[in-house]
């Protein structure tokens, strides 16, 4: 597997300015078995050493005193909007990738659908060159299955390949024919990347604009039934099942599409998944409110939806846990619900969410929620972070006893659509650690230099 900052960043092809000593951390890598505090040292981009707290000394090294916090692997997103090009108003990589790092994230993927789409070697070409002046965190740029996403002729995958792009999808719609998909997973043996789906059925979907149950009829809208997704999902696993390819299904929401993907598992499909902070913690009931923070597509389900996601994230069905990080401008959100736009911001409050609505009830393990925030990187083919000596050194710090009201300081984001604006929060990113270099540290966090 790749390592993350071999993604595009300021920091592409430099040695880090100076070491790093994280000083008396609870270090936490469940996927590595680390739990103990140390002291981390970070040297030339890695982790140098995890020494016995208060002992790591080394000349001229960025000090973070982290007694009482909690260092774990930077999260990784593989499922972020920064509208570029097209849409800077929006959300640009340099203000995406700083909310990235204020979320405690050490790399991105960046999705295709922009303005115009990502389908050319040249649109990639462009777009990574700007991560290299703009990004404050490694991004990968997916270019869209096919061209124009209109859903018909299938981009060239082996040049955009060649020009560097990540995997492929036309997120935002769906491949509605069964025949460009089944050709885009032929394909995908020559070009040996990741194509990552929006499953949806537009035309059970329709002009839904939430989910279909009882609250959308209760509110008079029309709504998205589950089987929208569900369905896309059954076909496109029997597909790459039958190409013997490999996909992966992004923002999952019904309880009937975790049974889709643990049954293509099952049969062997190379399929993975992922699931959002939002789906994980939200259900439709927070439409009643009719505030278009809580439209997306997928909508917000049924809290039988929602523990169904929550059982597939502690059983392993869903890999990973992605934002669908979706800046839109204030005037697109403050219109009445059915016309607002879809998709919501998440980069900066996805571990705070899942941390005081998930962690601290006793629902999931701290654990699993830092995992599974980490582990979105190997479903495209980089390694996932982690404290262990030798690796990339990507680290985020923690405080678990801190709250904070999201937004209350204003957001590195360009954009404020946050379905958590405004509530008081458990747990907070104070520092994140990018390819050996200090990303981000909060305002009131001080640092110091080892004399």
């Amino acid at each position: 597997m790749r390592r993350i900052a071999s993604l595009d960043w300021r920091g592409t092809g430099s040695a880090p300015e100076r070491p790093v000593i994280v000083r008396g951390a609870r270090a936490l890598d469940p996927r590595a078995g680390i739990d103990a505090r140390h002291d981390i040292v970070v040297r030339d981009g890695e982790i140098a050493e995890l020494a016995a707290p208060g002992s790591a000394e080394l000349e001229g090294a960025e000090v973070i005193e982290a007694e009482g916090l909690v260092a774990v692997p930077a999260f990784f997103d593989p499922h972020v909007h920064l509208r570029v090009p097209g849409r800077e108003d929006k959300e640009d990589i340099e203000t995406g990738t700083r909310a990235a790092a204020a979320g405690g994230y050490c790399g991105i993927i960046a999705m295709a659908n922009t303005d115009p789409p990502v389908d050319t070697p040249g649109a990639i070409d462009s777009l990574r060159e700007r991560a290299r002046v703009d990004a404050s965190v490694p991004v990968g740029f997916v270019a869209t299955v096919t061209r124009g996403m209109r859903g018909e002729e299938l981009t060239d995958m082996t040049e955009l390949a060649a020009a560097g792009a990540v995997g492929f999808s036309d997120d935002g719609l769906p491949i509605r024919s069964a025949r460009v998909m089944r050709r885009a997973l032929q394909y995908q043996a020559l070009a040996g990347l990741q194509i990552a789906l929006h499953e949806e059925d537009p035309e059970l979907s329709g002009g839904g604009v939430m989910h279909e149950g009882e609250v959308s009829a209760a509110v008079g809208m029309a709504g998205i039934p589950s089987v929208s997704e569900t369905a896309m999902i059954l076909r496109d696993a029997a597909l790459a099942g039958y190409e013997s390819a490999r996909i992966h299904v992004q923002h999952l929401s019904a309880a009937e599409s975790v049974e889709a993907v643990a049954r293509a598992k099952e049969d062997g499909v190379q399929i993975t998944c992922e699931a959002t902070p939002h789906h994980l913690t939200l259900t439709d009931e927070a439409v009643r409110s009719l505030d278009a923070r809580y439209k997306m597509n997928p909508p917000l389900r049924t809290e039988a939806d929602r523990q169904a996601l929550i059982e597939g994230l502690r059983s392993g069905v869903i890999d990973c846990i992605a934002t669908d990080h979706a800046p839109h401008t204030r005037q697109e959100k403050e219109v009445p619900f059915e016309q607002a736009a879809m998709g919501v911001t998440g980069l900066e409050t996805a571990f705070a969410v899942l941390y005081t609505d998930l962690v601290l009830p006793g629902v999931l393990p701290l654990e699993l929620i830092v995992e599974r925030l980490g582990s979105g990187a190997a479903a495209f083919g980089f390694e996932p972070a982690s404290l262990k000596p030798g690796s990339e050194a990507n680290v985020t710090l923690l405080d678990l006893e801190r709250t904070w009201e999201a937004g209350a300081g204003g957001w590195e984001s360009r954009s404020g659509n946050s379905f958590a604006a405004g509530r008081e929060l458990t747990g907070q990113v104070l520092a994140t650690i990018a390819g050996g270099e200090v990303a981000y540290r909060q305002r009131s966090f001080a640092m110091g230099v080892a004399q």
